[in-house]
């Protein structure tokens, strides 16, 4: 499924096209892999209305990717062939810069993402570097391990750079693939913590409490105490102005976002400093993920164990799920289907 323009995803728009192309042959270094399935993410969204776009195009989104070597390019042995593994947003860093050798590749200039800057899973072969591909662990199906690999990753992360202690209160802005990831390991890893959750329908607030919500309400509403931290999973900025809001002295938001869109900019203009910024609150933001993360993560949700909500689509229905994800949000994880035996 191909991007061949990028614009605004209205009601009814199918910006992906379905395509036949020649299947990618691996270069030194290299593997192919069959893809077996592909999440689904808000990324993709930003990525065709332009706020985070290709660096050219045609090109082919998915960066949530799970499937089998089955090729490997001149030089590779050939035990890669037919292992399990996963392909992450992070498809390369340049591993000499300071940012790389301090263990923040993420933030390396030279970053390139997949399906952004190269071709990713919604096709059915695709082709990465050997060193940036992650075996998925005995135990987690395909279906289960593509979310972990964005969604889980970068909520991971996300979890990390609020500095939690537990016993303190966390909140949740939205309550999609990512949130919903968070959720499991927040109440693994900080079993005395609170976690309340700020989320737009009724539907997302009762999923919120099936796993574990303390309490649930609109973004609007105030949480029954002030919180020691926040993780913002929304593409609006009316989130943020609340979180702030909700937010304890000392408090720190976590913004999960690659983008912001621009429809409730407006919202900025209530930011005051006494209500929302005083008493040494903090802002910080999670930038894309480093390999580390996701190893971590898949390893961490296959000791839980972590098995996300997932709702399939075929991949040739690619434009139906970022729809559905667009318009109607999700209980959990999106992901494609794309073997088809």
């Amino acid at each position: 499924m191909t991007l061949t323009r990028l614009g605004r995803l209205d009601d009814g728009a199918k910006p992906l096209e379905l395509a036949q192309i020649a299947a990618p042959i691996p270069a030194p270094g290299q593997v192919r892999v069959k893809v077996a399935v592909c999440g689904v993410c808000h990324t993709e969204l930003d990525e065709i209305e332009g706020r985070t776009p290709p660096s050219s195009l045609p090109r082919v989104l998915g960066h949530q990717v799970v499937g089998r070597i089955d090729q490997t390019g001149p030089g590779m042995s050939a035990a890669w062939i037919g292992r399990r593994v996963g392909v992450a947003w992070i498809f390369h860093a340049c591993g000499r810069c300071k940012y790389c050798t301090s263990g923040r590749e993420n933030l390396c200039a030279e970053f390139r993402a997949t399906g952004r800057d190269v071709d990713g899973g919604y096709a059915e072969f695709m082709t990465v570097a050997a060193d940036f591909v992650h075996p998925i662990p005995d135990g987690i199906d395909d279906l289960s391990a593509a979310p972990l690999l964005c969604a889980g990753a970068i909520g991971h992360r996300s979890i990390q750079r609020t500095e939690l202690v537990d016993g303190q209160t966390l909140g949740l802005t939205g309550f999609g693939s990512s949130a919903h990831l968070v959720m499991y390991e927040t109440r693994h890893r900080f079993p005395h913590s609170q976690v309340f959750v700020f989320a737009r329908d009724e539907a997302e607030r009762a999923f919120a409490r099936e796993l574990g919500a303390s309490w649930t309400g609109a973004i609007d509403e105030p949480a029954p105490v002030k919180l020691d931290a926040i993780i913002d999973t929304t593409p609006a900025w009316t989130p943020v102005v609340e979180s702030l809001a909700h937010l304890a002295q000392g408090g720190r938001l976590v913004i999960n976002a690659i983008r912001k869109e621009d429809t409730d900019r407006r919202a900025l203009d209530r930011l005051d400093f006494a209500a929302h910024l005083w008493l040494e609150k903090e802002v910080v933001s999670v930038a894309n993920v480093t390999r580390q993360d996701v190893r971590d993560f898949l390893q961490l949700a296959a000791e839980i164990p972590i098995r996300p909500r997932v709702e399939t689509f075929a991949l040739e229905d690619a434009n139906a799920a970022l729809a559905a994800l667009r318009w109607r949000g999700s209980r959990g994880s999106t992901v494609l289907r794309v073997a088809t035996s």
